[in-house]
């Protein structure tokens, strides 16, 4: 089994993980600071799931400390008065906030959170040129600018802020977690460690000799990109499917490229990052200090996940008695990014409710 993911080039990574009470509670877009930039967001509901009616949802924008405006949905619990824990919420890595994530922060509020759900840097509706560009640091960043937005809103107790990271934004979110003490609680749900992915391969096949062609080829494309003033793009999910791919490569495409998760301004279901964003992420480990998180983490994988790996030797490094690993029965990477029944939204609830209290 370990020998088929060998035989998959760690830049695959890259492309496959790729009302009127309304007013009331939620602030309309508005531009926050001197350093944002006016974006052109949509204002129809075009999720992949169905607008719940027990949550109030309006478009805000907020920027990192690089100055790169970020779009997000926000989600709010209806007739409820006080200041809410918040929790921002993003991944898959090439998805976007109108897929899983979203999904994830509707659910969330319906449960009594307020929620941000963003689009990370360079993709979606989100600001940041050139465009489809991958960092180990500025999506890491994108958390900890959501912990600063929710940190500044009015309804919003600043002392109960949580983070979710979805896919490879779970690794980015440990990685958050490790960086940023007003985190509280950190969620990584079927998480990728994206730089240990790209710089070693699926259950790390990749030497030193591998790892080396693929800078050299990431390289000269570095070259060729500057001399056509253009970036060019991995691929998002292979479509049509190859006969010989991989049970996850199939439930990729079934989740990014039919009308159970496909969108327009997904990377996934689109063209993918550009090529060259996989460079930094063979150089620079985001998990390097998970180990002195000293806020409470859950990790959840599915147990059929090919992707498992990452969150159990995750786990191993975490320290404290605040840290927790949950295991779905028959789940896949993918269920957990849409299915019901494999999505444990009352541990989640729990788990949150336990700490941002």
């Amino acid at each position: 089994m370990k020998q088929i993911w060998k035989n998959i080039p760690a830049t695959m990574a890259i492309c496959l993980c790729m009302s009127g009470s309304l007013m009331a509670q939620v602030k309309p877009l508005e531009k926050d600071s001197f350093m944002e930039k006016r974006l052109n967001l949509t204002e129809e509901w075009d999720k992949t799931f169905p607008k719940s009616e027990k949550v109030d949802h309006a478009k805000v924008t907020f920027h990192n400390r690089y100055g790169i405006t970020l779009a997000a949905d926000l989600y709010v619990p209806r007739d409820v008065e006080g200041k809410f824990p918040a929790i921002a919420v993003s991944g898959p890595f090439g998805a976007v906030k109108e897929q899983a994530s979203g999904l994830y922060a509707q659910t969330l509020a319906e449960r009594g959170f307020l929620v941000l759900a963003f689009d990370p840097s360079y993709t979606g509706e989100s600001g940041g040129e050139p465009r489809y560009v991958a960092s180990p640091d500025i999506n890491t960043e994108d958390f900890c600018a959501a912990v600063d937005y929710l940190a500044t809103r009015d309804e919003v107790d600043e002392n109960r802020i949580g983070i979710l990271g979805i896919c490879g934004f779970g690794g980015f979110a440990l990685n958050a977690a490790a960086i940023d003490t007003r985190i509280k609680a950190t969620v990584a749900s079927t998480m990728y460690d994206m730089s240990r992915v790209t710089a070693n391969g699926y259950f790390d096949g990749t030497n030193a000799d591998a790892r080396y062609e693929l800078r050299r080829q990431l390289n000269a494309q570095r070259t060729e990109d500057y001399k056509n003033g253009t970036y060019t793009l991995a691929g998002g999910v292979a479509d049509p499917l190859p006969e010989n791919a991989p049970q996850f490569v199939k439930d990729y495409h079934a989740y990014y490229k039919t009308p159970r998760g496909y969108h327009k301004r997904s990377l996934n279901s689109n063209g993918g990052w550009n090529k060259t964003s996989s460079l930094p992420f063979v150089n620079m480990p985001i998990l390097a200090y998970s180990n002195e998180i000293r806020s409470a983490v859950l990790l959840i994988h599915g147990e059929k996940a090919h992707s498992r790996y990452f969150s159990e030797d995750a786990f191993k490094t975490l320290q404290g008695p605040n840290k927790e690993l949950l295991i779905i029965p028959g789940a896949t990477h993918v269920d957990l990014y849409d299915n019901p029944e494999a999505i444990p939204f009352d541990k989640l609830e729990q788990f949150y409710k336990e700490y941002l209290k």
